[in-house]
């Protein structure tokens, strides 16, 4: 195949991670290997918007140093958006700002939406027969991308929720007297990957551990079923702690907590407001009974000081993975992660088109969840476990990890103002 020579363009969307920046980390460090085919490397600034608008900043110019620091930094160090691109015009204009800039690789780190992104982009530069390789990066705490047998940023934040509901049982432990229920609501908005990692916080053996009960999106509330289950909890435990995904449904599959009045670029309501409908089921159902809510919020997707090493270990090889095979002539597709059939643990990444990824959800197994819908079964332990292994090697800065900030050198402008039309 003849080598493609040109400018590598990398850009971050969507909700971040705690690992989205060692993806970064893995796409730059490898574009540096390949100076036959790569000649700039450049950030987008808040994924496609700042390539709508031509804001982008030259990452071959960042220290080795800062480099390092953003596997264990959170955020998206290139800043983030959830734009959803408008069909004619914007891709129009993508494709004579990559034009005018040589962009021959392009790589969006993000989940279901950015995926889709990306194979627009990718083939609306082929019908205009412009060749450039594009290879998505897969990202989402949420877990829910097809085909790949995780995602990275899940296992940073099961771990997180996980260690925080163990912690938090102590604290139940001490306090109360079969008349303490905690509720801790955590992200997933069609899924309940992230709810049910907190079953994690449960030793082997003993089940009476917390989490007591999970709420899956996957499993319809049932308001009757779910008094009766922390009624029992209560007979035989000082507390009850429930962990709930904040994409709770009912019967009819409305949302139990979530503003739809206001939806995103995409059409998604505003959620959160679960663990305080929860608290208002067990208040009215229980007298003297107390209830304690706590809302983990993005703080659950931020806590890359007690990433799983892992975790960022295969955040780095997908980024790199996406470059190789940009490079070797891929396009069209995005990097997946694929479970080895060994005692041991072992992945291998590989590539998958993004037409079968993009906008598609994977839920919950429905035969990992238990018989009264609430708990979670071994199976899932045996999948989880060796994702939230490790403790990554932090860089001090006065007692407080320290994280990597970008020079963010502008690359100069070549094309005419742009105005984005949200």
């Amino acid at each position: 195949m003849e080598t493609l020579k040109g400018n590598l363009l990398v850009a971050q969307s969507g909700g971040p991670t705690p690992v989205i920046n060692a993806s970064l980390a893995g796409v730059l460090t490898t574009a540096l290997q390949f100076e036959d085919e790569i000649e700039e490397i450049y950030g987008a600034v808040n994924g496609v918007e700042g390539i709508l608008t031509e804001n982008f900043i030259d990452l071959a110019a960042e220290s080795q140093q800062t480099v390092r620091l953003l596997k264990t930094t959170p955020g998206a160090a290139l800043g983030s958006c959830r734009y959803k691109l408008k069909k004619e015009q914007d891709m129009a204009r993508i494709l004579e700002v990559f034009k005018a800039h040589n962009i021959r690789y392009f790589h969006y780190i993000g989940g279901n939406d950015s995926q889709d992104s990306s194979k627009q982009i990718a083939d609306y530069c082929a019908a205009q027969g412009y060749e450039i390789r594009v290879i998505g990066v897969p990202k989402t705490i949420d877990n829910d991308l097809v085909l790949t047998d995780h995602c990275p940023g899940y296992g940073s934040t099961i771990k997180y929720i996980a260690t925080s509901v163990r912690e938090l049982a102590c604290d139940c432990e001490s306090l109360g007297r079969n008349d303490l229920v905690s509720i801790i609501e955590v992200m997933g908005r069609s899924a309940g990957w992230i709810a049910a990692g907190a079953s994690l916080a449960k030793r082997r053996g003993c089940p009476e551990d917390a989490p007591h009960l999970v709420l899956l999106p996957e499993v319809p509330f049932n308001r009757e079923a779910f008094v009766e289950a922390v009624r029992n909890v209560l007979t035989t435990n000082k507390h009850c702690v429930v962990v709930a995904a904040e994409g709770l449904v009912d019967v009819d599959g409305n949302y139990l907590g979530a503003n739809m009045a206001v939806l995103d670029a995409f059409g998604h309501p505003r959620l959160g407001g679960v663990c305080e409908y929860l608290k208002s089921v067990v208040e009215e159902a229980f007298a003297g009974v107390k209830t304690r809510t706590c809302r983990q919020g993005h703080i659950q997707r931020t806590a890359s000081h007690f990433a799983s090493k892992t975790d960022i270990d295969e955040a780095f090889m997908a980024g790199a993975t996406a470059v190789k095979a940009a490079v070797a002539g891929e396009s069209g597709k995005m990097v997946i992660l694929v479970r080895e059939e060994k005692d041991r643990y072992q992945i291998k990444a590989e590539l998958a088109p993004l037409e079968d990824i993009a906008n598609g959800v994977k839920t919950f197994p429905k035969n990992w969840i238990g018989e009264n819908g609430m708990t979670i079964g071994f199976q899932f332990a045996k999948y989880a476990a060796p994702l939230i292994q490790g403790i990554p090697q932090l860089t001090d800065e006065a007692g407080i990890p320290k994280m990597a900030i970008l020079d963010c050198i502008p690359v100069e402008k070549r094309c005419e103002p742009h105005e984005l039309k949200k």
